[in-house]
Formats: structure tokens, sequence, C-alpha cells
């Protein structure tokens, strides 16, 4: 997955405060999340990305998973209309960035949608209809970025990305739950067991695939696939329910 920049946002000070059910969100430790996001910025830095960093945006506790803010693609943005209605307020800023570099496109209502849920393939996208992105949200992606869009739909997950993701090779990281989806049939399948369903949000820069440390069976199915893989602590950013796509917003 070929890229040259990627917009970044460093957790706010609010951040403990993020939309999660996790069992350890109390035990959020802030300097550590930074510490981790950090190491994210300079990986992907490391890999070749120029990064435009985004200024805190503290009244946001989740504003650091920009990746929802827009879904881009051959030079086009389009701006997301969240389904979290708590988060819509960090679109506008992240917008008015993106558009320096971009065409942009905003979602209307009654759409939602959120990057999280839109899996991107060099010549489609694939979308989930899921509790934050609906068929409205997806048909005016599809027709402002003039691509076709394969669905997956799930209304019980919050986003696609959590359980599928594509690594290129034509190959995809997947759950259990999904890998028999008919979506999917048409991709070589890397399958995670259930306790390391975490491990199935990648993200893949070039042949290199960025996987959460401490899901080593998962971590060694892609490298027998051929990958190289680079493990991050993700710790604090599971106990919100973010991941590694979440951090960046890619193009």
């Amino acid at each position: 997955m070929n890229f040259k920049y990627a917009f970044v946002r460093e957790p706010s000070d609010e951040y403990k405060r993020c939309i999660t059910s996790h069992p350890l969100r109390n035990s959020i430790d802030i300097n550590k999340t930074r510490k981790q996001h950090a190491i994210y910025c300079q990986t992907l830095s490391d890999l070749g990305l120029e990064l435009i960093k985004l200024p805190r945006l503290n009244e946001h506790p989740d504003s650091c998973f920009i990746e929802d803010t827009a879904v881009i693609h051959n030079n086009k943005a389009f701006i997301t209309r969240m389904g979290a209605k708590s988060r819509r307020g960090e679109v506008k800023s992240v917008e008015k960035y993106i558009e320096e570099y971009l065409e942009v496109q905003k979602a209307k209502k009654p759409a939602i949608i959120e990057g999280g849920d839109v899996i991107h393939h060099k010549n489609y996208l694939i979308s989930g209809i899921t509790q934050r992105t609906n068929q409205d949200g997806v048909n005016q992606m599809a027709e402002y970025l003039n691509i076709k869009v394969d669905t997956c739909g799930d209304p019980e997950i919050v986003h696609l990305k959590s359980y599928v993701t594509y690594i290129g090779q034509n190959t995809i990281v997947v759950t259990k739950r999904f890998s028999n989806h008919k979506t999917f049939d048409k991709f070589t399948k890397i399958v995670i067991e259930d306790k390391e369903s975490y491990a199935a949000n990648t993200l893949a820069i070039k042949n290199t695939v960025l996987m959460a440390e401490g899901y080593d069976q998962a971590q060694l199915k892609v490298k027998e696939a051929g990958f190289n893989v680079i493990g991050l602590n993700m710790s604090e950013f599971q106990k919100c329910e973010g991941a590694l796509t979440c951090l960046s917003l890619l193009f």
C-alpha cells in the first residue's frame, strides 16, 4: 500500500473520556498514550511517510482517531458525518487542513459514515454498514469518489476495520466473524483466532504491516504470508477501542 502523506493528531488532554466500554478504561495513562502515539508517528515517518501533524483538540476526547473524519481516494476527500454525535465537532477542524491538499465534499444528512468502516482496495472500496455507517453514507461516498463500493453489513459492530483489514497482494487479515462473508470471497485470507481478534486491525504501508504487540500467532501468520511485520504497543488505544488504522489518514 503506497502512500506519501499521513494526517495525525496527538491524543487530547481529555482522552480518558473517550467513547469506550473496555473494562480497563479507568487505567488509561495519558503520558503512556502520548508516548505510544509518538512511536507510532515515528514508525510512519521511518517508512517514508511525510507527517502532517494537526494541533491537539482537547475538547474532543476521541480526536486522535482521525481516520474516522474522512475517506480519501484518488486525490479526493469525502468528509464524513460521524455516527457518534459527540464526535462530529472533530470533522470541521480536520476539513480545513485536508482542503489544503485535496478536493473535498461533505457527507449530508441523513448520511452517517466513519472512515473506520471503509477498507481501501486499489480499484474499489469495501464499507461496513454498522452502528456508525448507513447506506446513505455509502451511496454519497461512492458517488463523490466515483468508485465502486461493496458492502458488509453487521449492525452489532462499531467499525468493520476492527475485524477486517487489507494488507496488499489481494490479502486480508480477518477474524472468524467475517472469514466466510461473501464480500471477501475474492481475497486470500489470513484468519485470526478469536483470542487474538484485536490484531486483525493492521496498517499496511508498502510491504510492511504494522500490528499490535502481544498477538504472536497473528503476527506469525502474516509473516508466513510473506509480509514484513512491525509490532507496536497499542495498549492505551485498545482501552479506548481504537487501533492502528484509527490514528492516521493516509494518502
